[in-house]
């Protein structure tokens, strides 16, 4: 398979499956850290309602799912990828940041979230993903 051809399939695959981790880790959340009685998170208006009622610890878990659903499609990309290791997997983390800002834009969380959020979770599980594998430049 032409190497290109290779790469822009995975590339798609490693969004997918760094997504579905994402959305796991997210679906998971509630039932290893409870959110508070009240708490909807059913629409982003909602959640927005809701804020308030959060804690801190209730931050661990998203920060989680979008650092781990980076960190595994860069890794995806890292170890299979046919050429270009380094910049599929910084791609991938710059692709989930660019959601990162997006969600930022659109759900109140508290600042220091937000900051901690879009400077560790996406470029760096990237960066990480790629040095894990051992993938070449």
């Amino acid at each position: 398979m032409n190497t290109t051809v290779r790469n822009v399939i995975l590339f798609i695959a490693a969004i997918l499956i760094g997504s579905m981790v994402n959305m796991g880790i997210i679906t998971l959340g509630p039932s290893i850290i409870p959110y508070p009685e009240g708490v909807d998170l059913s629409t982003p208006e909602a959640y927005n309602n809701s804020i308030s009622l959060l804690q801190p610890i209730h931050f661990i878990i998203p920060f989680l799912a979008h650092a781990f659903g980076t960190l595994v499609g860069a890794s995806i990309l890292g170890k299979f990828a046919g050429s270009h290791w380094k910049q599929l997997c910084l791609g991938i983390g710059v692709f989930f940041l660019i959601g990162g800002i997006v969600a930022v834009t659109m759900i109140k969380a508290p600042m220091w979230f937000s900051a901690m959020d879009l400077l560790l979770a996406y470029i760096p599980m990237g960066y990480f993903g790629w040095k894990f594998t051992g993938a070449r430049n």
